[in-house]
């Protein structure tokens, strides 16, 4: 099976294995040390939506179809064409299950970018990335379908939860999970700041601490 993190806007130099200090990230640190630490691993652009099509079509930026931040009113990002041959739409045809939860950025609804239409069986999350500065939006999208919510939900625990009921839900059979995590991404919003809330830092170091050191937490319970 295979599980791809990504974290939307975190610098290697934000976990302990690549030598941060005052961010907490134990279970990520955890990993590093049993497996592997890339150090010539690259995005694929310098904002989403191109960093993302280059990603999950493994195409170099100047060969892909979205080259910028094309924006679409009022939810929305210029769509992946259909028929894309996408990471995921390789791992289907060799008989795997896949799942996308997180942020999307590559299509609108109901146009040809959604992810169901780019060869994942499960979608959840949000498809327009400037809903996705916010952490307690108005809804997000399952399968097609909008899920409302209540503006007191952080989108980030749905996620990990989504996750861990889909990798149970599968333990049996073959899978590819696509997990893009907004954190630490747009607003820097967080429930608590956990064990930084006493830290002589400025509040918005704090929430961002605290934002990176709750996804390290997420990431072990995906990874127990």
């Amino acid at each position: 099976n295979i599980i791809y993190i990504l974290a939307d806007d975190a610098g290697y130099v934000d976990f302990g294995a690549y030598g941060q200090k005052d961010i907490q990230t134990p279970e990520i640190d955890k990993m590093a040390a049993e497996g592997i630490v890339f150090t010539n691993h690259y995005a694929g652009s310098t904002v989403c939506a191109p960093s993302r099509n280059s990603l999950l079509t493994g195409k170099h930026t100047g060969h892909t179809q979205i080259r910028a931040n094309s924006e679409i009113l009022p939810e929305g990002q210029r769509a992946l064409k259909k028929d894309t041959v996408t990471i995921a739409s390789l791992m289907k045809k060799a008989g795997m299950v896949t799942a996308a939860i997180g942020k999307w950025g590559l299509g609108a609804p109901g146009s040809s970018g959604e992810p169901n239409k780019q060869g994942f069986d499960h979608w959840f999350g949000y498809l327009c990335q400037r809903q996705a500065h916010s952490y307690y939006p108005s809804h997000l999208w399952r399968n097609g379908e909008k899920v409302l919510l209540d503006g007191k939900t952080y989108t980030h625990d749905l996620f990990t939860e989504e996750a861990l009921n889909f990798i149970k839900q599968n333990k049996d059979q073959r899978f590819f999970l696509y997990l893009p995590y907004a954190i630490p991404h747009a607003k820097l919003q967080v429930p608590d700041l956990g064990i930084y809330k006493d830290k002589h830092w400025s509040e918005n170091k704090k929430k961002f601490a605290a934002m990176i050191t709750r996804m390290d937490s997420d990431i072990g319970k995906i990874l127990a």
